[in-house]
């Protein structure tokens, strides 16, 4: 299944129209899910393959401080998880819960490292490679561009 961006803000203006609560499609690797609910349990999850990255704008948000970005003496090499798309990273799964990974961390290829909500739409961002976190490079709820190094990881 194919959708485009216009697509997707069409239906997004008719759940917002209508009655329903939430809209649910998934055909084969492609899957989403847009809610008018205020308190989703958990975050929606959508290939990066089908992600129209360039065309989303940006959430604005209010920046706050809460995971400090790791040091940047030292340089370290490795392989970069990168943003799929723009948006707002979220580095934990939930505000009053731990960073989904944090520096010296181990990670495996699938394993959510971040979210990524763009359009009030949440996107759970996974490591391609396995390793060990060696830098955070952004801050929690920093607005991210597409192709943005999220983290350093030391290839094991």
């Amino acid at each position: 299944m194919d959708l485009n961006i216009k697509e997707i803000r069409e239906l997004m203006a008719d759940l917002e129209k209508g009655s329903l609560r939430e809209v649910n499609i998934q055909e084969g690797d492609f899957a989403l899910h847009l809610s008018k609910n205020e308190n989703v349990a958990a975050p929606v999850v959508a290939p990066v393959a089908t992600a129209p990255a360039t065309a989303v704008p940006a959430t604005p948000v209010t920046a706050t401080e809460a995971a400090p970005v790791a040091s940047q003496a030292a340089p370290v090499s490795g392989e970069e998880i990168k943003a799929p798309m723009v948006g707002t990273v979220y580095l934990k799964p939930k505000p009053d819960m731990p960073d989904f990974k944090q520096v010296g961390d181990h990670v495996e290829t699938g394993e959510t490292v971040a979210i990524i909500e763009a359009m009030k739409l949440m996107t759970d961002i996974k490591s391609d490679v396995t390793g060990t976190i060696a830098q955070v490079l952004v801050k929690n709820e920093e607005v991210v561009d597409y192709d943005k190094p999220l983290y350093l990881v030391t290839v094991d």
